[in-house]
C-alpha cells in the first residue's frame, strides 16, 4: 500500500455550513488560502445547494472567485443537482460531489428525498459531468446509524456505493455522520465493503462526537484506506443529525499519519496556525487536540 495518504478538507464547506453566526466572504477566502498554503492539496471549499436550507453556503459562487488558486490544489464543491452542478462550474470548480445516505430517514431530512430518488437526481448530474469531462466523488452518509432509524444496514451501504460507483464516482467517502462507530466498528463494516469494492476507491468521513473517530482512521489504515476527510480545528456538525458534532481534526489527522511515517505533504505547524484563525474568526477554542496541546497558551 502506498505511503501517501490524501487529506481531503471539509472545514471551509462541512465545517461551516452548521455555523449559527455569520461567516464572511473575507474570512473564508483566507481559510481557504491558508489551507493552501499549508500543503493541502484537496478542500472542498463551497456548496451549490439552496442558500434557504443552509444559509452560510450562499456566497460559494464569489468564494471560488475570491480564493487565490494554487497549482496542485482542487477546489470541490457540494452540488445535490443538475442545477447546484451547474453552478459549480460556473465558477470553475475542480471536482463535486453528491451525497448519498445509507438511512431513509436521514436522506429525507438531509435531501428531502428518498435514498432511490436521489440517485436518480444524480444520475443526472454524473451524466453531464462525464460529457464536461468533470471527476465526482460520492459521499455516503450515516454508515453506521442514523439519528432518526437507528442502526444502518451493511446491506444498504454496500448498495448505495456500487449505485454511486456504476453512474462514475471515481471514489465514496464512508461518512459516519452522527460519529458513533469505534475502531471496531469500522474494521468489521470495512471488511464486508472491501469485498465489493477496492480500498483505493474508498475513503472515511469522520465525526468525533463521542472521541472514537482517530480509532476508527487507524483501523481504515489497516484496511488500505489511504483518503480521510477531515475538518481543520474540528469544525462541524450536521445541520440535519442532532447531537452531531465536529468533523475529526485535520491537525490530529496529521499528527496520526506523520507519527507513523506516512506522507500528507502538509505542513502540521501551518495547518495549526490555519486552525487557530479560523477559531479566533469564530470566537471560540480550537477543537484540535494536538493543536491545544502544542500552543496552550493561544488556545
Amino acid at each position: 500500500m502506498s505511503d501517501f495518504v490524501r487529506v481531503v478538507e471539509v472545514g471551509p464547506r462541512d465545517g461551516l455550513q452548521n455555523e449559527k453566526q455569520v461567516v464572511t466572504l473575507e474570512t473564508k477566502t483566507t481559510l481557504v488560502n491558508k489551507l493552501a498554503e499549508s500543503g493541502v492539496s484537496y478542500i472542498e471549499a463551497g456548496s451549490f445547494v439552496s442558500p434557504k436550507w443552509v444559509p452560510q453556503m450562499a456566497s460559494s459562487s464569489e468564494l471560488f472567485e475570491s480564493i487565490t488558486r494554487h497549482e496542485g490544489v482542487t477546489y470541490a464543491a457540494l452540488t445535490p443537482n443538475l442545477k447546484g452542478y451547474q453552478g459549480a462550474m460556473n465558477v470553475n470548480a475542480d471536482e463535486v460531489a453528491i451525497f448519498a445516505a445509507a438511512s431513509e430517514g436521514f436522506s429525507q431530512k438531509n435531501i428531502n428525498c428518498s435514498i432511490s430518488d436521489s440517485i436518480a437526481r444524480f444520475k443526472e448530474l454524473s451524466d453531464q459531468a462525464k460529457a464536461d469531462n468533470i471527476r465526482v466523488r460520492g459521499y455516503v452518509s450515516c454508515i453506521f446509524a442514523c439519528p432518526y432509524d437507528g442502526v444502518a444496514s451493511v446491506k444498504t451501504v454496500i448498495e448505495t456505493c456500487e449505485q454511486l460507483f456504476d453512474m462514475g464516482c471515481y471514489e465514496v467517502s464512508l461518512g459516519d455522520t452522527i460519529g458513533v462507530g469505534t475502531a471496531f466498528d469500522t474494521k468489521n463494516l470495512l471488511q464486508e465493503v472491501t469485498r465489493h469494492f477496492p480500498s483505493e476507491k474508498l475513503a472515511l468521513h469522520l465525526h468525533d462526537t463521542y472521541g472514537q473517530a482517530l480509532g476508527s482512521v487507524y483501523a481504515g489504515l489497516e484496511a488500505g484506506i489511504r483518503c480521510f476527510d477531515s475538518s481543520v480545528s474540528g469544525l462541524g456538525g450536521c445541520p440535519y443529525a442532532k447531537g452531531a458534532t465536529g468533523n475529526l481534526a485535520t491537525e490530529d489527522l496529521v499528527y496520526l499519519l506523520h507519527s507513523g511515517g506516512l506522507e500528507t505533504g502538509i505542513d502540521l505547524e501551518a495547518l495549526i496556525d490555519t486552525g487557530m484563525y479560523i477559531s479566533k474568526e469564530l470566537g471560540r477554542e480550537t477543537q484540535s487536540r494536538v493543536a491545544k496541546a502544542s500552543r496552550p497558551s493561544t488556545s
